[in-house]
C-alpha cells in the first residue's frame, strides 16, 4: 500500500485537485490511501477569521467566511456534476456554518483560545478532502472521505498536539483497513486529530506530511509519497539558484535536519513515525510525476561529504523586545514566548542578549500584528515601569540555514559560511548555530537574500555535477 499526501499547492484549485485525483488513481496499481492538506492559503484565512471574530470584527470574519464558501463552491462546480456536486455543496455549507456559529460565540467571549483555534483551523482539510474524494469518484474510482478526528488520537496540547501512536494504530486498523480491503481509496484529512475526549486538535502548522507518516506507520505502508511542487529536496530554492539540483537520496536523520531548518517540502516531524518501522519516504513533484524525486531511507551507502543544502524562508519579521538595565531578567524571555504561544504565533528563531537587554524573535509575516499585540499586552506594566523600553519590528527579513551532512564531516560549516558572507560584505541581523556545528542559521534583510543564497551555494560547492 502507498500513502500519498497532497499539499496545499497540489490541491490549490479545481485543475490541481483533478490532477491529484489522476495521480492517486494512476500512479500505482496497488492499494492507495490519500492524505490531503487544505487548499493553499485557506488555513491562514481560517486563522485570521478566528482572530477577527475574537476582536469583535463581525463584518471582517463574515467577509472571510463568505470568501471561503465562494472559493470551495466554485471548485466543486468546476470539478463535479449532478448529485455529487450537490452533496459536496451541502458538505461545504454545513462545515462553514459550524465555523460561523463558533465565530459568533467568539465575538461575545472576546478571546480566541488554542482549543477554539484548532476547531477553526482544521476545517480547510475537511473541505479539500471532500472535494478530492468526490473527484476520485467522478473518475470512477471508489473513494471515501475520512475525518482524521475519528482516527488520529492525540494528547490535549491544542495548537500542536502529539499523536498517541498505539491508540491511533488501533483506530486506523478499525476504521481505514476495512475500506482498503474493499478497494476503496480513503481520503483522510491531514493536520488534524482529536484527544481522548473527542475535542478536535491540530498537529502543528503545516503538519499534513506528519499526518501521512502517522497513517503510513499505523497501516504498515510500503512507502509514503509526499506530492509537492518541486522535484524533491533540492540543494537550494530553484527559484533563487538556477544551479540547484535534487538530492537523490537522504537518510532519515539528514531529512529531519533539513526539515527542521525550514525545508518547506517536508514537515520536521514527518520522519519520526516511519523510523521504527523502516518505511521509506519519497518526495515527488505533482507537475513532473515522471521524476523519481528524493528517496528518504534509514541508511544510505551514498557519499556524505560536504554541506547538503541551503534552506531559505522569506516573508518573515524580526521582532525585538528591548529592555532597560533595571529589572531585566531571563523571566522576560519566558513571558514573551508564552505570550506568543497563547496568541498562536510560532517563534521560528529566538535569541537573547543580556548585554543590551534585548530579546530577538523571528515570526512569520502574517503573524506579525498578532505577535506584537500579544507582546504589548504582556509587557504593558513593564513598559510603564521602565523595565521594557520598546517593542520593535523589522520586516521583511529572511532566514538562511546551511545544513551539513552526517556528523563525520571534517569541515567547519559556520566558518566557511561566514567567510563567504564576509567576502561579500553581507549584512547579518542575527545568528543561531546548532551545538553540533553542522548547521547554522542567520537572518538577513529580504532584499539581499537571493544574492546571499546564490553566493553561498557557489562558495560551498553545492549542486556540482547535477543530481546528487
Amino acid at each position: 500500500m502507498i500513502v500519498m499526501k497532497f499539499g496545499g499547492t497540489s490541491v490549490g484549485d479545481a485543475e490541481r485537485i483533478a490532477k491529484a485525483a489522476r495521480l492517486a488513481d494512476e500512479s500505482t496499481s496497488g492499494p492507495v490511501l490519500v492524505v490531503v492538506s487544505a487548499m493553499a492559503t485557506v488555513t491562514n484565512s481560517l486563522r485570521a477569521l478566528g482572530r477577527q471574530a475574537a476582536e469583535g470584527d463581525v463584518e471582517g470574519y463574515r467577509r472571510t467566511l463568505a470568501a471561503l464558501r465562494e472559493t470551495h463552491q466554485a471548485v466543486a462546480d468546476a470539478l463535479l456534476e449532478g448529485d455529487e456536486r450537490l452533496e459536496v455543496h451541502r458538505f461545504i455549507e454545513q462545515r462553514l456554518d459550524e465555523i460561523g456559529a463558533l465565530c459568533e460565540s467568539l465575538t461575545v467571549i472576546g478571546e480566541l483560545t488554542l482549543r477554539a483555534l484548532d476547531r477553526i483551523a482544521g476545517v480547510g482539510e475537511k473541505l479539500s478532502a471532500a472535494l478530492l474524494a468526490a473527484a476520485l469518484r467522478a473518475r470512477g474510482r471508489a473513494a471515501a472521505f475520512v475525518d482524521a478526528t475519528a482516527v488520529v488520537v492525540t494528547d490535549s496540547t491544542f495548537g500542536g498536539a502529539a499523536p498517541l501512536l498505539d491508540e491511533t494504530r488501533e483506530r486506523a486498523q478499525a476504521v481505514i483497513r476495512p475500506l482498503i480491503a474493499q478497494g476503496i481509496v480513503p481520503v483522510v484529512t491531514g493536520y488534524v486529530g482529536s484527544d481522548k475526549s473527542g475535542a478536535p486538535t491540530t498537529l502543528g502548522r503545516g503538519a499534513g506530511d506528519y499526518s501521512a507518516a502517522i497513517m503510513g506507520a499505523s497501516l504498515d505502508a510500503d512507502e509514503v509519497w509526499v506530492w509537492t511542487d518541486v522535484d524533491g529536496i533540492l540543494t537550494a530554492d530553484p527559484k533563487i539558484v538556477s544551479q540547484a539540483c535534487t538530492l537523490e537520496e537522504l537518510t532519515y536523520v539528514e531529512a529531519a535536519q533539513l526539515a527542521y531548518f525550514g525545508a518547506e517540502v517536508l514537515h520536521p516531524k514527518t520522519v519520526q513515525p516511519l523510523v521504527t518501522r523502516g518505511i521509506p519516504l519519497r518526495i515527488r513533484n505533482t507537475y513532473h510525476p515522471e521524476h523519481p524525486g528524493t528517496l528518504i531511507v534509514d541508511q544510505s551507502d551514498k557519499p556524505r561529504n560536504g554541506p547538503r543544502a541551503i534552506i531559505t524562508s522569506k516573508g518573515l519579521s524580526a521582532v525585538a523586545v528591548v529592555g532597560n538595565t533595571d529589572g531585566w531578567s531571563a523571566g522576560i524571555s519566558a513571558r514573551a514566548l508564552v505570550a506568543l504561544s497563547k496568541a498562536g504565533s510560532e517563534v521560528l528563531m529566538f535569541g537573547q542578549s543580556f548585554v543590551d537587554k534585548t530579546i530577538s524573535l523571528l515570526v512569520r509575516g502574517q503573524d506579525t500584528e498578532a505577535a506584537v499585540a500579544a507582546l504589548e499586552r504582556e509587557f504593558v506594566d513593564d513598559k510603564e515601569h521602565g523595565v521594557v523600553r520598546q517593542i520593535t519590528v523589522q520586516r521583511p527579513v529572511a532566514s538562511v540555514s546551511v545544513v551539513g551532512a552526517a556528523a563525520d564531516d571534517s569541515f567547519s560549516l559556520a566558518s566557511r559560511t561566514f567567510a563567504a558572507l564576509g567576502k561579500h560584505r553581507t549584512p547579518v541581523l542575527s545568528i543561531a548555530q546548532a551545538y553540533s556545528e553542522y548547521n547554522v542559521t542567520f537572518v538577513v534583510p529580504q532584499e539581499v537574500v537571493d544574492e546571499t543564497v546564490c553566493l553561498i551555494h557557489a562558495e560551498l560547492g553545492l549542486g556540482r555535477g547535477g543530481t546528487q
